[in-house]
């Protein structure tokens, strides 16, 4: 039997063995990293999500919450507070017009039974990196705008461009870290990261309004104007009376009408706001169906000023609608910048004035609730808790930075017998005063150095809070502080929260928020202190804060994440830079019977858009 035959080789057979094994080496090698590229390629999703996990499947219909056949129709009348001048809502300057966000579309939007889930609008699918350093968007080549003229990547990189550079300052910080957009083909655009750590930025990027560039070749987008501008959205500008009202109508053969993120939505054919400066001229309107539908805040009123014949005979419905909507904080905001405020002691000895116990049940009916975190109904509220050892570890670099006792104690608010004698909260606030340098001198409060008296304006743009701060006004003239209520127009109010000219205003944060991210930097970073028109009223500057939203705003995974939001909203809390209010958990919503709505209602809104008028009206 030859040697070749019985598996011996000879040297010129070893040599090519040898190649063909380096051959079969090279292509194993091939394979192999092949398949783990393939792994870890990015991969084109019709949606996005915090957390990676959506709800809806990818050939999903449309929304659980709305009714896929409900009848299309019909006029509707609403009311809004104030007034208006222009129908720019992206830009600080100006009144905006109720509803004229709705006019414009974005990449994605979002569900309302879902926190932090968005679909495809304008954009069928985004595909994110895999180290999450740039998304991309695959635009609908369907998307047009109200003139026909299509949605292209050209539109999205100005409109990213346009708002970093013109928008309201709160677009510019959130938008910050998207470093570019590029144009990719007409219908496919990338948004580059410049800190790929912050896990909202392809969310952030997908919520983005998009504008047509043409458009804003003419148009000055940096100025306040009523001319109605060139959107893309269901609805569009139908007419305007300066300042009273504007009507929205449907827009006809409308592009995304069929998508699964519209079906069942955007039902009525016109929707009007009409503006009124007082709220119980508006009540009595709404009684005389001058409008259809409203939202009540008030408890008072909702207990016995609806009475009418229209209610009584069925005409009118009043309901309330238990939700689990994030509430966030309610409260009186105080303006650090300020020096008689940056004392803790000051604004704790301020808010023990607040009797909450008594007011819920001398003024709300004991409708309310008392506001005890920043991220009230979500897992990231600190209230009534000891700090987690995850929390420690994160606050202890900064213990000399703390309020005393923020570390081994659960934060509590005040509470009193609610008999309107509080007199152990005002003794306590009064030692708080006095260890803080403020002395009473002729029953007045003053400073122990320069005499100067304590003395504080609440800044309100409607008189509805004036029978909160009145009572608490009484408490604080007994502890020798001269409190004013000024209640200003609508212009005169934005002008002076743009420009930080206020000793305490009421205010609202992190309403609807279900996972603290970017947004949080708006209200609390230390570089938008001095930013005019930010969203930092508070004035904060505090390098404790500013690393916690760091760590937030980082976080790669839901349990890396959630210590740092609780120990930001015991921070917060602690430090008195606000002093709490007080939430409902539902709607309290009244109509004229001539709608129809879906069974099921989101958790998290109202879901009003998907409402109907009955045929019959």
């Amino acid at each position: 039997m030859p040697e070749q035959a019985r598996g011996w080789v000879t040297r010129s057979n070893c040599k090519r063995s040898v190649a063909v094994r380096a051959r079969n080496f090279l292509l194993l090698l091939f394979l192999f990293s092949s398949a783990a590229f393939a792994a870890d390629a990015p991969k084109e999703s019709y949606g996005l999500s915090l957390w990676g996990t959506l709800k809806y499947p990818e050939n999903f219909t449309h929304f659980d919450y709305v009714n896929p056949h409900a009848p299309r129709g019909g006029e509707v009348k609403v009311a809004a507070t104030g007034t208006f001048d222009s129908l720019n809502p992206f830009i600080a300057k100006g009144n905006k017009a109720p509803g004229s966000a709705a006019t414009f579309e974005s990449l994605m939007v979002g569900s309302l039974d879902e926190p932090q889930s968005f679909y495809g609008l304008i954009a069928k699918s985004a595909i994110v990196a895999p180290d999450r350093s740039w998304v991309e968007f695959i635009l609908r080549p369907e998307a047009k705008f109200h003139d026909g003229s299509p949605i292209t990547a050209d539109d999205v990189v100005f409109s990213l461009g346009t708002l970093k550079k013109d928008g309201d300052p709160a677009f510019r910080i959130q938008y910050e870290p998207i470093a570019s957009a590029q144009k990719i083909d007409t219908h496919r655009v990338r948004f580059t990261f410049s800190d790929k750590t912050k896990r909202e930025l392809p969310l952030i990027a997908a919520q983005i309004p998009v504008f047509s560039k043409a458009y804003y070749t003419t148009h000055d987008f940096t100025q306040t104007s009523l001319e109605p501008p060139l959107g893309s959205g269901a609805y569009e500008v139908k007419s305007i009376e300066p300042g009273r009202a504007i009507t929205y109508a449907r827009v006809k053969n409308y592009w995304g009408d069929k998508l699964p993120v519209n079906v069942g939505q955007n039902n009525f054919d016109s929707i009007r706001y009409d503006m009124y400066r007082d709220e119980a001229v508006e009540l009595e309107a709404f009684k005389a169906g001058e409008f259809d539908f409203r939202e009540e805040n008030i408890a008072r009123v909702w207990a016995g000023g609806y009475d009418c014949p229209a209610l009584r005979d069925g005409r009118i419905k009043k309901e309330r609608i238990e939700n689990k909507v994030p509430q966030g904080m309610q409260g009186f905001a105080f303006n650090t910048r300020r020096d008689k405020f940056k004392d803790r002691r000051v604004r704790e000895a301020i808010g023990l004035t607040l009797d909450f116990e008594w007011m819920n049940k001398s003024l709300f009916y004991n409708a309310y609730k008392r506001d005890t975190s920043y991220f009230l109904n979500t897992p990231y509220a600190a209230e009534d808790s000891l700090p987690s050892p995850e929390e420690r570890a994160l606050l202890a670099p900064y213990k000399d930075q703390l309020p005393p006792g923020l570390l081994t104690q659960a934060f509590h608010l005040p509470k009193t017998d609610g008999s309107g004698n509080n007199r152990p909260q005002l003794i306590k606030a009064d030692k708080l005063l006095t260890e803080a340098g403020w002395v009473i001198k002729d029953g007045v409060r003053v400073n122990a150095e320069t005499h100067q008296p304590l003395t504080l304006e609440f800044l309100f743009q409607t008189p509805v809070y004036e029978k909160v701060a009145s009572p608490m006004r009484r408490n604080l003239k007994k502890l020798g502080i001269e409190a004013g209520i000024r209640n200003v127009d609508d212009a005169q109010y934005v002008k002076r929260l743009e420009t930080f000219d206020f000793d305490l205003i009421m205010l609202v944060v992190n309403r609807s928020v279900f996972y603290p991210g970017e947004e949080q930097l708006t209200w609390w970073h230390s570089s938008q202190a001095d930013q005019q028109g930010s969203n930092n009223y508070v004035g904060l500057k505090n390098p404790v804060i500013d690393a916690l939203l760091a760590k937030i705003t980082g976080a790669r995974t839901e349990s890396e994440m959630r210590p740092a939001a609780r120990a930001l909203d015991r921070v917060l809390m602690w430090e008195q830079y606000m002093i709490p209010n007080w939430y409902l958990g539902a709607w309290r919503v009244a109509y004229w019977d001539k709608f129809g709505r879906p069974s099921t209602i989101p958790p998290y809104s109202l879901g009003f858009q998907a409402w109907w008028v009955k045929p019959t009206h």
